[in-house]
């Protein structure tokens, strides 16, 4: 049995630190570690607490922040219960919260709290935004119309009005980056549901990528600076839009690069589908060697693909989901 906390302690009050192992996919499985997010958000606001919130590809090293006191609640997936010097919550969807042995009352003060939420609207809700169906090829498929893409489509629809796009525009390029899942990570260190790098994140002022609204706010800035970029010139609305993905992806330097070697080419360097067309020379040296562009030798099949999946991904949303 565990030991009683004999403080009686809650976390009332207190900055609640917060870990999500959820596994070494690159893609939450369901979507899980957006769903234990807003639940643990939802706890502290209950309980009138701040929260910090981290992410853990695997669980061994957070389960040891928790035994040295470094870190106060870690989710873990239900299996994993048998670990000393923790105590575990009732499940959650297949997941347990878990603290230190000997925090008896934090333990009780979690159960009471599940207890209580898994039991309102609000909590089926939350599963209904997470646990559903979000995949567009397997709804157009079907013929299913849905008014819902993913579980941010407010936050989506949000900064999409801020940069005057569809937000089914931006709820493309967010399925593209992440699946909606808040923990993707690259190999790169690009994270979050925009995949957003750590150095442009302190470029826009944003500190937590894990959070929707802040992994938004960062990728949506950048987007709107590349937007600004591409204004300047003669390329048409619909054109610039393929421009700001390309650039997204491989960064705008590289694309101003294929526009230049594109033009030396004689190909209209203002219409993407002639980019595409100068692409595979950009990995001929000996072309490149009097073209002097500023980042050299470019394999482009990736940013070609990804500006393609992107618009793919935006069809079948508008098809899915008109407006």
């Amino acid at each position: 049995m565990d030991a009683v906390d004999v403080n009686g302690e809650t976390f009332a009050g207190d900055t609640v630190r917060c870990a999500i192992a959820s596994g070494d996919n690159m893609y939450s499985k369901d979507l899980m570690t957006g769903f234990n997010y807003e639940l643990l958000k939802k706890f502290a606001e209950t309980d009138n607490c701040e929260v910090s919130i981290v992410s853990a590809q695997g669980e061994a090293d957070y389960v040891d922040s928790l035994l040295n006191g470094t870190v106060d609640i870690v989710v873990l997936p239900q299996c994993d219960t048998s670990i000393a010097g923790i105590s575990v919550s009732m499940p959650v969807e297949g997941n347990v919260w878990a603290v230190r042995s000997g925090r008896f009352s934090h333990i009780m003060e979690i159960n009471l709290w599940i207890s209580h939420i898994s039991s309102s609207y609000e909590y089926d809700g939350l599963k209904d935004r997470f646990f559903g169906s979000y995949n567009p090829y397997r709804k157009s498929e079907r013929g299913i119309r849905t008014r819902n893409i993913s579980p941010y489509d407010d936050l989506i629809k949000k900064y999409a009005s801020e940069m005057g796009w569809d937000w089914r525009m931006l709820a493309a390029v967010i399925y593209q980056e992440s699946r909606f899942s808040i923990n993707t990570r690259s190999s790169r260190g690009a994270t979050g549901l925009m995949q957003v790098m750590p150095s442009t994140a302190e470029h826009y002022e944003v500190m937590d990528l894990l959070d929707p609204e802040q992994n938004i706010k960062a990728g949506t800035a950048h987007l709107k600076r590349l937007q600004r970029m591409f204004r300047g010139s003669d390329i048409s609305n619909e054109e610039q839009i393929k421009f700001v993905l390309a650039a997204y992806n491989a960064g705008e330097g590289r694309i101003e690069d294929c526009r230049k070697f594109a033009a030396m080419q004689n190909l209209d360097s203002n219409r993407w589908e002639e980019i595409v067309k100068a692409i595979p020379e950009m990995s001929n040296e000996t072309l490149l060697d009097s073209a002097g562009l500023k980042f050299g030798k470019f394999n482009g099949i990736e940013t070609i693909n990804y500006v393609d999946n992107v618009m793919d991904h935006y069809r079948t949303f508008c098809e899915i989901c008109p407006a």
